[in-house]
C-alpha cells in the first residue's frame, strides 16, 4: 500500500493554526475531496490544535498528514480527550472534541495526541 507522509511543526501559538488549516485544505484538495469534506477537515484540525495548545507545555505542536489510497490520517500531538473539570482557559474543549467526532470518520486519542481519519473515494 502506497502512502505519502507530510510533517508540519508549528510554534505553540494560536497565530499558526491558520497555517495548519490552510495546509490541511491543500492536502484534502489533492485527495479530490468535496468542498464540504475539506471544510470539515479544516474545522476538525483547528479544534485539535486548539486542544493541543491548552495541554502542551512544549514549544511546538507536531502535525502529521498520512495519505493512503482511500483515507487521510491526521495526527496532532498533545491533544487530550480528558478535560479536567474547572479548567477555565479550556472550558470549551469538550465541545471541541464533540465537533471533531462529528466531522471526522474516526478519531482516537493516545498518549501522543489525537489521530483523526477521513475516508474518501
Amino acid at each position: 500500500m502506497n502512502k505519502d507522509t507530510i510533517y508540519l511543526s508549528i510554534p505553540s501559538k494560536p497565530d499558526y493554526i491558520s497555517l495548519v488549516r490552510l495546509t490541511s485544505s491543500s492536502i484534502s484538495s489533492k485527495c479530490e475531496m468535496s468542498i464540504d469534506e475539506i471544510e470539515d477537515i479544516k474545522v476538525a484540525i483547528g479544534e485539535a490544535c486548539i486542544n493541543s495548545l491548552c495541554f502542551t507545555d512544549k514549544e511546538k505542536i507536531d502535525i502529521e498528514f498520512i495519505l493512503y489510497e482511500r483515507q487521510l490520517v491526521i495526527k496532532v500531538s498533545d491533544a487530550k480527550d480528558e478535560i479536567p473539570e474547572g479548567l477555565n482557559k479550556c472550558k470549551d474543549r469538550k465541545l471541541g472534541i464533540l465537533i471533531i467526532k462529528s466531522l471526522m470518520d474516526k478519531i482516537e486519542f493516545n498518549d501522543k495526541g489525537i489521530e483523526m481519519i477521513k475516508y474518501f473515494e
